[in-house]
């Protein structure tokens, strides 16, 4: 009888390390529509670990190497207004460089935190998500399959893929501030 009782308290401790498990794997996993939100990243990095992250990525050897003529095809307009991207060097750019090759990729994006707007692509490119600090015109793939574009700053798991040169953080503002915003990617 003894041995019938130490099964059962032992099952019943095995139940309750499994829910606090799947209650603490739920909770990390956040709320699902929400991104971009610090306060709900517990494993949130310091500012020296995000740039160390970002110089290592940098400098990663795994980089494929892009044309430049590749890089100049590449043609990204915000509401029909083209910009000009200082493109990463990375998978995923070169992913979205093929896309982009087989017709325009019209992605609608939609205002998120008052500092962003961001969107599906439709498919699902390489990543490798690494904590970041973006800034205003900062181009960003959020997990695999959404474009995230800056007028403000945050900080968040993401795979850069660009940033824009030509526009101030007042024209950003200006540009994506409204609920929503139309980004259009082509490879000519």
């Amino acid at each position: 009888m003894r041995d019938f009782e130490n099964k059962r308290v032992n099952r019943f401790i095995l139940c309750i390390l499994a829910l606090v498990m799947c209650v603490t794997m739920l909770s990390s996993c956040g709320t699902g529509g929400s991104i971009g939100d610090p306060a709900d990243d517990p494993a949130q990095s310091s500012e020296a670990e995000i740039s160390a992250v970002s110089e290592a990525e940098a400098s990663s050897e795994d980089t494929p190497e892009l044309e430049s003529s590749e890089m100049s095809s590449i043609t990204m307009k915000i509401n029909g207004e083209e910009v000009k991207v200082n493109w990463e060097e990375n998978e995923s750019v070169k992913a979205l460089l093929e896309l982009a090759a087989e017709g325009p990729v019209t992605v609608e994006t939609s205002l998120y935190g008052g500092f962003e707007q961001v969107g599906p692509i439709g498919t699902s490119l390489p990543s490798s998500d690494v904590s970041t600090k973006t800034k205003p015109g900062d181009i960003v793939l959020y997990t695999s399959d959404k474009i995230v574009v800056f007028f403000g700053s945050n900080s968040w798991s993401y795979t850069r893929l660009g940033h824009i040169e030509d526009k101030s953080e007042d024209e950003l503002r200006e540009m994506l501030s409204g609920s929503s915003a139309v980004i259009t990617i082509t490879n000519e």
